[in-house]
């Protein structure tokens, strides 16, 4: 008997974990990641208590949302580094970045800050991401395909940029300006075979 209840209670509890993500991700969608949680837990059927049960903070549903699309892009960046040409790797890596930070209007913002923030439950994602970005700017310089002046905060400052145009003009305006930006980092050589 306990132990059908502590299953069904646990059943419970996964599922209101479900619904309170399915109902975060559609509002944050709506309204960006400053969002009431009030609202979410309402559209939800359950108490704020419960939300808070479940994810203690803003960060730690925002983490939850974004775990498989985290793994999904990480995988897609290890795939670029050994599978693509530097430049070309790079410039999709870009696209991606920018695509994952502008799923929710302020998501950007929020990874940003939680890259310095050891304490935000984003930080090791982006940290991750970070690093992965790194790698493939190195490998990009390495053989030549990135300018000699183009730093990291180049390409990052791009990444975020091109995030909010996503959020407030379009994707066309942020894929159009990845790619004239990427152009103009990359040497002529890259550009001119392909891989830019």
């Amino acid at each position: 008997m306990t132990g059908s209840t502590g299953r069904r209670l646990r059943a419970d509890a996964q599922r209101n974990r479900e619904r309170l993500l399915a109902e975060a991700d559609a509002v944050f969608r709506q309204d960006g990641t400053e969002a009431s949680l009030e609202s979410i837990a309402r559209r939800a059927g359950v108490a704020i208590g419960t939300l808070y049960g479940h994810f203690p903070n803003r960060h730690t549903l925002i983490d939850a949302l974004l775990h498989e699309r985290n793994q999904t892009l990480m995988d897609r960046g290890q795939e670029l580094l050994t599978g693509s040409p530097p430049a070309q790797a790079l410039t999709q890596w870009v696209h991606l970045v920018v695509e994952h930070a502008a799923a929710y209007q302020g998501l950007a913002t929020v990874l940003a800050d939680s890259l310095s923030d050891q304490q935000s439950q984003l930080h090791a994602s982006c940290t991750r991401m970070t690093d992965l970005s790194d790698q493939l700017i190195a490998n990009a310089r390495a053989v030549g395909a990135l300018r000699q002046e183009v730093t990291g905060a180049d390409i990052f400052t791009l990444m975020n940029a091109a995030a909010w145009s996503r959020e407030h003009v379009s994707p066309d305006q942020a894929d159009r300006l990845v790619a004239m930006t990427m152009a103009g980092m990359l040497t002529q050589t890259a550009s001119t075979s392909g891989q830019g």
